[in-house]
């Protein structure tokens, strides 16, 4: 069976102590593993966490994202000088947690648009900053799963289609992607396509609902997701990202304005369904 994650955003996005009982819980609960976003300033907060979920035996994933100046599809190539710093400053952070896996949408910047579609050149800037990252990424053995992410949230990259065109165009074995069912159901035709269109190239899965509640209540064609999964052999973290507003700050970032599920509800039901639907399809 895969290995299953639980992305703690669901409590907080600051990395601190505050952690480390929500994290031994999710421990407690039957979890493989934990994902923390990439973004508190205070670099010795990483190092403590992730010494301390090696100790209970829990692996780590990450997630991380840039903004407007650390842009790498910028057309400026002082911020694109700029990503690639923040791209190694996250790198660095994932390999204090001792994370093999840094996933997102830091192909570019979140939520900022053009107004136009992406063109040709963007997606050479950024598969060019990547390249340079996947270069310090394979130093420290990490892995770069780039993410496709809604229309509301990015244009660079919505689909699977564009998100392989972006990830061949880097042409670095430590530069890959991810698949997440709540952006691939806002943006996807189909599920099966999709899988079968990213293969290749897929490192790590977000098993997400349609409003980011718990896996398997909403509207997502789970047994799709499932099955496509099991048929492409799929070897990797199935990782539960949902989110609240237990971090105000962060929940108005993201545009999260109401509960979807109670965080624990969701860690606890949402462990069993991926269990459930994993044993159904054969993955």
């Amino acid at each position: 069976m895969n290995k299953i994650g639980f992305n703690v955003l669901v409590w907080s996005a600051n990395m601190s102590d505050e952690l480390k009982p929500v994290v031994d819980r999710l421990k407690t609960i039957g979890y493989d593993g934990v994902e923390f976003l990439l973004g508190s300033p205070d670099d010795t907060a990483y190092k403590s966490i992730g010494n301390f979920t090696k100790d209970i035996g829990l692996e780590v994933t990450t997630v991380f994202v840039v903004g407007k100046e650390q842009n790498p599809a910028s057309d400026l190539a002082a911020i694109r000088a700029k990503a690639l710093d923040r791209i190694k400053w996250g790198i660095d952070r994932a390999h204090d947690l001792n994370a093999k896996i840094m996933c997102g949408p830091f192909h570019s910047a979140h939520a900022i648009f053009a107004k136009r579609a992406p063109t040709y050149d963007e997606y050479q800037w950024s598969a060019e900053v990547l390249r340079s990252a996947g270069d310090y990424a394979a130093t420290a053995g990490i892995t770069l799963a780039l993410e496709a992410i809604n229309r509301f949230e990015c244009y660079l990259c919505n689909t699977m289609e564009q998100l392989t065109q972006l990830v061949k165009a880097a042409d670095h074995p430590n530069v890959k992607a991810m698949f997440d069912t709540h952006h691939g159901n806002i943006e996807e035709k189909n599920f099966n396509d999709a899988i079968a269109t990213i293969a290749p190239l897929l490192a790590h899965v977000h098993i997400s609902e349609n409003d980011r509640g718990t896996p398997g209540d909403g509207q997502v064609r789970f047994d799709e997701a499932f099955m496509n999964l099991a048929k492409i052999k799929y070897k990797g973290w199935l990782t539960i990202e949902a989110f609240s507003r237990n971090d105000p700050d962060f929940a108005n970032s993201i545009g999260v304005w109401r509960e979807y599920s109670k965080p624990w509800d969701i860690a606890e039901k949402g462990l069993k369904f991926i269990k459930y639907m994993s044993n159904k399809h054969g993955l």
